[in-house]
């Protein structure tokens, strides 16, 4: 069980780690092709829609987004007919198979009918049109990735029969590793490697053709523990696909890989295949270890930690940072805040008998609050918490999560083998410059 922390006169949030409900829609529409946006707003939500493309680093040439730019006249005295105009252009041009149209802050306050213009205008044009008011005011990105997944439910056929052997992927890009597509990557490449057909990955460089046959699949995977169990719940209800694997950390470190795996191979008859994959993996990192990090567990033995994550990352970490590497978790900062979340995170916190203080669906200034009032040696997460660290006086800092300082070049999973190490890399390098001297490098500078 965790103690969960409070926070004095903080009724409002002063810095939001998290971006609003419109990234969140927009990052999983990001990862259909041949649908386009039309956003109902201001010219700035255009750039938050665009962050989401940034994130499955879609070039610009691909992106498909139109917006009705408007203005405090159109707020005042509507703007409907502004909005058709839009919609008409956008299937002229663009040409999709689907448009989504989001309604913003903006046009919650306008009271604009979204799904009345779209019903409206069936007839007129070509595309499919969904409407989604996806406003700040409908909560964060987290939020805003459940809106979406769940607007993509009445695509799904019903299926007669089921393809052995297969899953759908949820929300891989609902993590906080920089390069997540490399997480996915790794994900694929074992249910190959264990013959298991991905059926559809929502939503992640999909057709909408393929989104419709996601009912064939025998079984869902999420890929985050912050988004996607409603959309599951959904799937089980209506087409009959079990949500499997969800009540374990992801593959995070060698023990949650192993654990991970197993129960991937005992659901799909194949645990023989698995072994063939834990073994040399276990192998391989341990060999590394021994060769090239002698002082690893003498190096962060005891060394107490605030961790600051999604859940994703946070809860998948815990275990590789207290078993694998002896750190203390004294502090866990979680972003995303759901029943499911705080049931796992108590249920990993009590196999490892630790009594972390806890807080959820946490801000910058609740992040900062927390490491001024405790005492750790550091402080594992994005850059946000590295500068808030030295802020409050911690020396060291990884700087492992989105968004992160680091220059990233090639795709670096952070699930599996591979991935503790792509992890522990950043952290051994990060332990190394907290520790080199200032002085030297200003000396240099001189």
């Amino acid at each position: 069980m965790y103690d969960e922390l409070s926070f004095e006169q903080c009724n409002h949030s002063k810095d939001p780690v998290v971006s609003c409900a419109l990234e969140g829609v927009a990052s999983i529409i990001a990862g259909i092709e041949n649908a386009s946006i039309v956003i109902h707003s201001p010219q700035g939500c255009a750039a938050t829609v665009g962050a989401a493309y940034d994130a499955h680093e879609i070039d610009f040439t691909k992106r498909k987004i139109g917006c009705t730019r408007l203005f405090e006249s159109d707020v005042i005295m509507g703007a409907s007919k502004k909005l058709k105009n839009l919609i008409k252009d956008a299937d002229n041009t663009f040409n999709s198979k689907v448009i989504f149209v989001l309604g913003t802050c903006a046009a919650d306050i306008i009271g604009e009918d979204l799904e009345g213009i779209c019903r409206e205008m069936e007839d007129e044009v070509k595309a499919k049109l969904i409407p989604i008011m996806a406003g700040g005011f409908r909560g964060n990105s987290y939020d805003g990735m459940n809106i979406g997944l769940n607007s993509l439910i009445p695509f799904i056929k019903k299926a007669d029969v089921r393809n052995e052997k297969s899953v759908n992927i949820i929300a891989p890009q609902a993590n906080l590793n920089p390069t997540w597509w490399a997480d996915l990557k790794w994900v694929t490449g074992v249910l190959k490697t264990l013959g298991i057909k991905v059926q559809t990955v929502l939503a992640r460089d999909i057709s909408i053709d393929e989104i419709e046959n996601a009912g064939l699949a025998s079984a869902n995977i999420i890929l985050s523990h912050d988004v996607g169990y409603e959309f599951a719940q959904s799937m089980e209800k209506i087409h009959g696909v079990p949500l499997i694997l969800d009540d374990i950390p992801l593959p995070i470190g060698l023990k949650n890989t192993a654990t991970w795996l197993r129960r991937l191979g005992e659901y799909f008859n194949v645990s023989e295949e698995v072994e063939k994959i834990i073994n040399p993996g276990e192998e391989y990192v341990i060999d590394i270890l021994r060769k090239r990090a002698l002082m690893m567990i003498p190096r962060y033995h005891n060394c107490r930690i605030a961790l600051s994550a999604d859940a994703t990352m946070g809860i998948g970490l815990l275990r590789m940072l207290f078993e694998e590497l002896e750190m203390i978790p004294e502090t866990i900062l979680i972003k995303s805040d759901a029943p499911q979340i705080r049931d796992l995170l108590s249920k990993e916190l009590d196999s490892l008998g630790l009594k972390s203080k806890v807080a959820f669906a946490v801000d910058g200034y609740q992040i900062k609050e927390s490491l001024k009032n405790i005492d750790v040696d550091a402080v594992f997460g994005s850059s946000w918490e590295k500068y808030m660290a030295e802020e409050v006086g911690i020396k060291i800092a990884f700087d492992v999560l989105a968004p992160t300082n680091m220059d990233v070049y090639l795709d670096k999973a952070y699930f599996g083998y591979m991935g503790m190490l792509n992890i522990l890399e950043v952290v051994a390098n990060d332990w190394e410059k907290a520790f080199r001297s200032k002085e030297i490098s200003r000396q240099r500078d001189v």
